[in-house]
């Protein structure tokens, strides 16, 4: 029998510029993880280098497995936080969003980001769902 608490993917914050730690000190515990990273580009000396980048600064994906592994670990893990919760309960990701960012990886394992917008300032959008697709009065819907 299978329960929501089987093996899932959840976030993990970590401490400032340290998702690399944390990753690592959770591999040792067992845990498998996920850290997307993307290429970025920095300015430094008057000259633009691209460098390896957490694409969620602070963040990570931890699988746990519940029946098999202790999980409130996570919380004292060298470079971790806190594990992202709902009340008493780790939140869940689902798993269509790890495998969305895994679709969108390059050959060396970086995400790829879309360059350059759709759209132009200036240029008129449609709002078909979400939040901003609410009827607000003096608002008109283009």
């Amino acid at each position: 029998m299978s329960t929501e608490f089987d093996s899932s993917w959840y976030v993990v914050q970590t401490h400032p510029q340290a998702e690399v730690k944390a990753s690592v000190h959770l591999q040792r515990q067992g845990f498998a993880i996920y850290l997307p990273r993307h290429l970025k580009q920095r300015r430094h000396a008057r000259r633009i280098e691209k460098i390896a980048a957490p694409l969620f600064p602070r963040y990570l994906f931890v699988s746990i497995e519940f029946a098999t592994q202790r999980w409130l670990s996570i919380d004292s893990t060298v470079g971790v936080t806190r594990l992202v919760r709902n009340g008493e309960r780790p939140a869940p990701v689902p798993q269509h969003v790890i495998d969305a960012l895994k679709h969108r990886e390059d050959l060396n394992g970086f995400v790829q980001l879309d360059r350059r917008p759709r759209f132009s300032p200036g240029d008129k959008v449609r709002v078909v769902a979400g939040a901003f697709c609410a009827t607000v009065p003096g608002f008109t819907k283009v």
